[in-house]
Order: C-alpha cells, then sequence, then structure tokens
C-alpha cells in the first residue's frame, strides 16, 4: 500500500470532514459522535471541551498512523471540537477509507476507543436550568 494520508486536527470551529479523494478506496466510512440532549436524566445546552492541545495532537497522530498499518487503510482523518459544542452538534469526526469495507467500519470504531482512552481530551456537561427554576445572580 502507498503511503496513507493521516490528517488530525483539534478545532474550536463547527466540524466539516474536506471531500474525500478516492486514491483506491472502495471502502469510506465516516462517523459523527454528536453532543446528546440528555445526560443523567437531565437536558444539556452542550458539552465544553478541553484539552491538553499539544498532548492531544501527538496521540491523535500516533493512533492515525496505527491504524492506517494495522488495518490497512489508505487515509486516516480525525477532528475533534473543543470549547463548547451545543447539543445536537458534532464533537468529533472520524472518517476511514480502505479498499474493502470491513477494515473501514473496524478501524473506524478502533479509533473512537484509542481516542476515548488515550487522548487528553476532557469534558464538561452544560445543563438547561430546570423548568421552574429561579436562577440567582450574585450581587
Amino acid at each position: 500500500m502507498a503511503n496513507p494520508v493521516c490528517e488530525v486536527r483539534l478545532t474550536d470551529e463547527p466540524l466539516r470532514l474536506p471531500e474525500h479523494q478516492c486514491r483506491g478506496s472502495g471502502a469510506v466510512v465516516d462517523f459523527l459522535g454528536v453532543v446528546r440532549p440528555l445526560e443523567l436524566n437531565q437536558q444539556l445546552s452542550g458539552i465544553d471541551y478541553e484539552a491538553h492541545e499539544a498532548m492531544a495532537l501527538h496521540q491523535l497522530e500516533l493512533i492515525a498512523h496505527e491504524a492506517a498499518k494495522e488495518f490497512g487503510l489508505d487515509s486516516v482523518i480525525v477532528h475533534h471540537r473543543t470549547g463548547f459544542v451545543a447539543a445536537g452538534e458534532p464533537s468529533v469526526a472520524v472518517r476511514t477509507s480502505s479498499r474493502h469495507r470491513a477494515e473501514s467500519y473496524r478501524a473506524n470504531e478502533w479509533i473512537m476507543e484509542q481516542l476515548k482512552t488515550r487522548v487528553p481530551i476532557w469534558k464538561r456537561p452544560c445543563f438547561k436550568p430546570s423548568e421552574g427554576a429561579v436562577a440567582i445572580t450574585a450581587r
């Protein structure tokens, strides 16, 4: 296999995966991790993500290259949001491409598992105020 394309990115902007360039791939699998509207049975307005940027990018690079080698991928793209991400918006996007679909599916899932355990990105849920709750402002 030729050198795979590996692209990782941390951004506070909405996620937009680039147009796919085939490079001989027969399968392209995209995964979007979207902020859920509920957590612990409470409504979320969103999640605030914080990362140790240098370490997170380093780990994402390692994971992308490991996945490309292990699963025989043509390309790997991993983008993760930082800052506030509203409920319903994607916080992570992973694209894998390979000659056959099985490798891309397995690689995509493996990348997400590795990201959750190895990459220093932390999340803080931001809950919506309960109905009927009174907001108290300090003076």
